[in-house]
């Protein structure tokens, strides 16, 4: 197999690791690249919810300067767990769903910072979609403390169809948003929960916040428009793990 660290090189090499059921991130395919081997990549890929991105020749020599044939893969550190299977064995376990969905964030040190807090504070997994999520390499685990390998990361073609999913399942989506009707605190967390976090440059897609049951805000004092993404993650955690252990005396 043609390969280095972290990344897979060539056609038939890729095609072996799609085949083999290989934890892959990401696969790059250069712009305008048509074969049969590249439509069967492509159709693995997408049944096996890997997500493919077409890049300039440019991009795909910076990542490596061998004979890469227009097509290299990242190889993701970790295995991606299933929603529907996590969800069942928590509901099973009697315990308090608790999920934290993250839509656009992109930055590789906020990622591993909000999945260190999301496993101190007890969620049950992380859910990331497709496409538009940073990446999970090593530097995303050291930001995590490791906890990358230990705190179940679902991957969703959709995070409009998660939180469907999860609406319909009994969780309530609890969004955080600049406009938010409610202060973090005034909100009752008690309850089964997705958290819904965006990025700070963008925040949550449009069509994504209508899924929301409550839109809640962080407040502040300071004039400034947001709060670091993994900060403002860690507080709605906290409030959530204070209001349920209150609850329980």
């Amino acid at each position: 197999m043609s390969s280095q660290k972290g990344i897979i090189m060539g056609r038939q090499p890729i095609l072996e690791a799609l085949e083999e059921g290989k934890n892959l991130d990401k696969i790059f395919i250069k712009r305008g690249s048509q074969s049969e081997i590249i439509s069967k990549i492509s159709a693995l890929a997408r049944s096996q919810g890997i997500p493919v991105q077409l890049v300039p020749i440019e991009k795909l020599n910076k990542l490596s300067r061998k004979n890469h044939q227009g097509i290299i893969a990242n190889l993701s550190p970790i295995s991606f767990q299933s929603l529907e299977d996590i969800l069942s064995n928590v509901y099973d376990s009697g315990e308090m769903p608790l999920f934290v969905l993250l839509d656009q964030v992109t930055d590789v040190r906020n990622f591993g910072a909000i999945v260190r807090t999301a496993f101190c504070m007890g969620a049950h997994a992380v859910v990331i979609p497709n496409k538009g999520s940073a990446a999970i390499n090593e530097e995303a685990i050291k930001t995590s403390a490791g906890a990358l390998l230990k705190l179940p990361i679902c991957r969703y073609s959709s995070l409009i169809s998660a939180a469907n999913y999860l609406k319909d399942n009994g969780l309530n989506i609890v969004a955080a948003d600049l406009a938010g009707e409610k202060l973090l605190y005034e909100v009752d967390l008690n309850i089964p929960l997705a958290v819904l976090m965006g990025s700070e440059g963008s925040g949550i897609n449009r069509n994504l916040l209508e899924k929301a049951d409550v839109l809640v805000k962080i407040p502040q004092k300071g004039a400034f428009d947001s709060l670091n993404v993994s900060v403002a993650t860690g507080m709605f955690l906290y409030e959530i793990q204070k209001q349920q252990q209150i609850a329980k005396y």
